[in-house]
């Protein structure tokens, strides 16, 4: 397990992959300047689109797009040639996005209802 940048991606300057195991960057991803990305990050494809014969249709775009000084935190997925992360926009641990974000947005998912039970 490791770091798996698909070598079409289109990567900015200063991309900072911290603790990189798992994480995931797809062919057709772009990615701006000075972002940061953590472990277990997947900028993934929905699918590959079909035709009407329902023949797989390549060379469109199917991976986000991920603009300048994004942070994008741990076991995030963010999928779709569609999905645009604007900039400066901060991406919270464990959520899964398949639609574009608008600049200086932050995503996170709702604290969790957690259940602490004494062992007998």
């Amino acid at each position: 397990v490791g770091i798996d940048i698909h070598p079409g991606a289109r990567i900015g300057e200063g991309l900072f992959i911290d603790h990189g195991t798992g994480v995931v960057i797809g062919e057709t991803c772009e990615i701006g300047n000075n972002v940061r990305v953590y472990q277990g990050v997947t900028l993934g494809s929905l699918s590959f689109p079909k035709d009407e014969r329902g023949q797989i249709i390549r060379g469109q775009k199917r991976h986000p797009t991920i603009e300048d000084d994004v942070i994008i935190y741990s076991n995030a997925t963010i999928l779709g040639g569609g999905t645009v992360i604007g900039a400066r926009s901060v991406i919270g641990g464990n959520v899964w996005i398949t639609r574009s974000v608008p600049p200086d947005t932050k995503v996170v998912i709702e604290e969790p209802h957690l259940i602490f039970k004494e062992k007998h």
